[in-house]
């Protein structure tokens, strides 16, 4: 006996809602035979006039229209308009005995998905298959233009934020300067107290204008993170944010603890996940945010994560709304799965990318009508070192030694000099590379040159260059823009060059200038 070929069997269909539009129950039956027979798994509604049909589109939310042509007091033309109405992509196929050629054209022309005549129903069951998938291939090609639309806002975003980061930055910089130095005022307690406020604004508008540039941009870079700053961030962030009904709580066990990795991915993560527990309790509720440390064994790692024990930090975003059931779980990570209208279905899959980048893990518990709580846990392996910021630092002093500083934003060039000038140093000022070598022809070389790298008349290369033209052959401490560093390759060559991110702060420049300055002994 000859073997039976072997004819792979189309791949199964989940459960399907069929709305079907029929006056005929036998010719209901019918159609229903053919998916009954071709093994799909599917429930119908029968209708058969335009009130119970725009009824079961609300309500019973059909995958797919099976529709009859002409009816008493309804018709498959006026049932097409509804639907198309309603969700212009639905598939809709007619099954008619009376649809002739012109009229089976001008159907497809104006929406329709297929036709069947009922004299020849065989082919309904390959039609309905193939209806979906093209529906859903319709649907993902939708959510891929969705988003090469927000990719090219992105792009767009990162040219504007990359235009104003450096205009906002010199506006900033007078503000960190100024408040720093009110603060050395501790005779008078309401100046010290609005140099620390004058200072914490100014901080805080640098924070939204660097989130604003990397978000934008896409940037990661590695850097400190202390955890209460990045809390702090976060809160500024949520005022507006949290409705009346939502408790906020902010609970850290150490504000001072850092690590390493990206505070702006971050505090998108965080952001997210905040939003989403605020979403989930619509009749009020308390939105706990807790950071403090763990100590994890290789044994909590699941397959693919980085498997390394040792001390972590515990970031947790808790609610008491209204939970997630097993199957919501089951698909939380997967691309373009989302539970809330207009979701894109990309935020926790990003947010579990950041912190896998972070060489960290997430987990997630969540009860139903009670909650859900998000963990993040990053590794505390690497630590910093940071200059103290501390009014009592004697070796930051300077011993009149004669500063340059070549700066040609006016309000911050100023604030620098009065600055080195209150700590102890003979600093002098010039707006512009033309007038930095002026300076060095009447009064000779200083001991040491602080210049801006962003300056536009005449470059920081250019004037690097013609300072060493002129004899300068000292340190050189090069105020940069930690997201555009200058390309050290196309400097002049300098024994020791000093990089302090923009906008300065106060012991953070005093303690490179003592390093730079006793480096030379």
């Amino acid at each position: 006996m000859p073997e039976k070929p072997n004819i792979p069997l189309p791949s199964p269909l989940p459960r399907i809602r069929v709305l079907q539009i029929e006056d005929s129950l036998p010719d209901a039956e019918l159609v229903i035979s053919e998916l009954d027979a071709d093994a799909i798994d599917f429930e119908v509604r029968l209708v058969d006039d335009e009130v119970g049909y725009v009824r079961e589109l609300e309500d019973f939310k059909p995958h797919i229209v099976l529709s009859d042509l002409s009816m008493p007091g309804f018709s498959g033309e006026r049932a097409l308009e509804l639907l198309r109405e309603h969700d212009r992509d639905l598939p809709f196929i007619y099954v008619s005995a009376t649809l002739g050629e012109e009229a089976a054209i001008a159907a497809l022309r104006n929406g329709a998905t297929d036709y069947i005549l009922k004299q020849n129903p065989a082919r309904l069951a390959s039609a309905v298959r193939r209806a979906l998938r093209e529906h859903e291939a319709q649907k993902a090609q939708r959510r891929a233009e969705a988003e090469l639309i927000r990719a090219q806002r992105f792009e767009s975003l990162a040219m504007l934020a990359g235009g104003l980061s450096h205009d906002l930055r010199n506006l900033l910089q007078p503000l960190l300067l100024a408040g720093e130095s009110l603060q050395d005022y501790q005779d008078d307690p309401r100046l010290a107290r609005l140099g620390k406020l004058v200072r914490d604004c100014g901080r805080r508008g640098l924070d939204m204008v660097q989130s604003m540039l990397s978000f934008a941009r896409g940037a990661r870079r590695a850097e400190q993170v202390r955890v209460g700053a990045l809390l702090d961030a976060l809160n500024l962030l949520l005022q507006g944010s949290v409705p009346r009904n939502v408790t906020l709580v902010l609970a850290v066990d150490d504000p001072e603890l850092s690590f390493s990795g990206n505070h702006t991915e971050l505090q998108q993560c965080l952001l997210n996940l905040s939003l989403n527990a605020i979403q989930a309790m619509p009749g009020g509720g308390e939105l706990r945010i807790e950071a403090g440390q763990q100590a994890l064994a290789s044994e909590f790692f699941e397959a693919g994560e980085s498997a390394n024990e040792g001390r972590y930090l515990r970031l947790s975003v808790t609610d008491t709304g209204c939970g997630m059931d097993e199957a919501t779980l089951a698909h939380l990570y997967e691309p373009f799965y989302t539970t809330k209208e207009g979701g894109t279905g990309l935020g926790l899959l990003s947010c579990k990318r950041i912190v896998a980048s972070h060489g960290g893990a997430m987990r997630v518990e969540s009860v139903l009508g009670q909650g859900s709580g998000f963990h993040l846990y990053l590794p505390l392996s690497v630590q910093f070192d940071e200059l103290p910021e501390s009014e009592d630092d004697e070796h930051l002093l300077g011993n009149a030694e004669r500063v340059l500083v070549v700066v040609e934003e006016a309000a911050q060039l100023s604030l620098l000099v009065d600055t080195l000038d209150a700590w102890g140093y003979q600093a002098h000022a010039s707006q512009s590379g033309t007038a930095a070598l002026q300076w060095i022809e009447a009064h000779g070389v200083p001991d040491l040159v602080v210049m801006d790298a962003d300056m536009n008349l005449f470059t920081g290369v250019r004037t690097l260059a013609a300072l060493i033209e002129h004899g300068y052959e000292r340190a050189v401490v090069l105020l940069t823009r930690p997201d555009a560093p200058p390309d050290l390759e196309e400097m002049p060559e300098v024994e020791r060059l000093y990089l302090v991110d923009k906008p300065v702060a106060t012991f953070k420049l005093l303690g490179t200038l003592r390093e730079a300055l006793d480096g030379e002994a």
